[in-house]
């Protein structure tokens, strides 16, 4: 017996997501658990104990334990610098991934949309087809539009010249008015100069 559509849809899903994560490598499956670890409660209680213990032992309200590193607690804050370059590597590390699987599944998507427009289409040619045989006239432009296939490249033109051409950027829409200023004094600083040199020119070579 055959499954539901449902659970079949379901089922691709997730092996298409299980595939993914099968493939990575120990690098990033160390990244990935790293990351998960990183942003649970526990990571930020324990960064919460250490850093109050180490503040509280390093101002002397501990006197039991030593002061190793005075205020402004400089080895405090190489030891966050370090912690944060290395958090943000791993967490980078699992977005790439995240990221890589986003873009397959957004692949596929439209794939199986583009497969799933040409099988609608057929069906649709073969419905016309066939009420055209039992003579039934259907007079509807939208009808006769959907039987032909999306033109998927006019459609890919058609986005890549709204991409590229993109709206003036602020920076440029800020120095518009400034630019157009600056031109117009430069003109009327400049006047004046050339109409002397021109007449300069003129008593020069009177023929002019």
């Amino acid at each position: 017996m055959s499954k539901p559509t449902h659970e079949v849809s379901r089922h691709l899903i997730k092996s298409f997501e299980a595939k993914a994560l099968e493939k990575r490598s120990f690098a990033v499956r160390f990244a990935d658990d790293l990351t998960s670890l990183f942003g649970s409660v526990l990571f930020l209680t324990i960064n919460a104990i250490v850093f109050i213990a180490w503040i509280l032992i390093n101002t002397g309200k501990i006197p039991s334990i030593a002061v190793f590193d005075p205020f402004p607690f400089s080895m405090l804050t190489t030891v966050l610098s370090l912690e944060a370059i290395i958090l943000t590597v791993i967490v980078l590390m699992s977005q790439n991934r995240q990221s890589l699987i986003s873009s397959l599944r957004e692949e596929m998507g439209i794939q199986v949309d583009l497969i799933a427009e040409r099988e609608i289409t057929k069906v649709l040619q073969l419905l016309h087809t066939y009420l055209k045989e039992k003579g039934v006239k259907i007079e509807d432009p939208e009808l006769e539009s959907m039987l032909k296939e999306v033109d998927t490249s006019y459609l890919e033109r058609k986005l890549e010249a709204q991409l590229t051409n993109k709206p003036p950027s602020m920076v440029y829409e800020v120095t518009k008015p400034i630019i157009k200023v600056g031109s117009e004094v430069e003109k009327i600083a400049t006047a004046p100069i050339k109409k002397v040199s021109q007449e300069l020119e003129k008593t020069i070579n009177p023929k002019i």
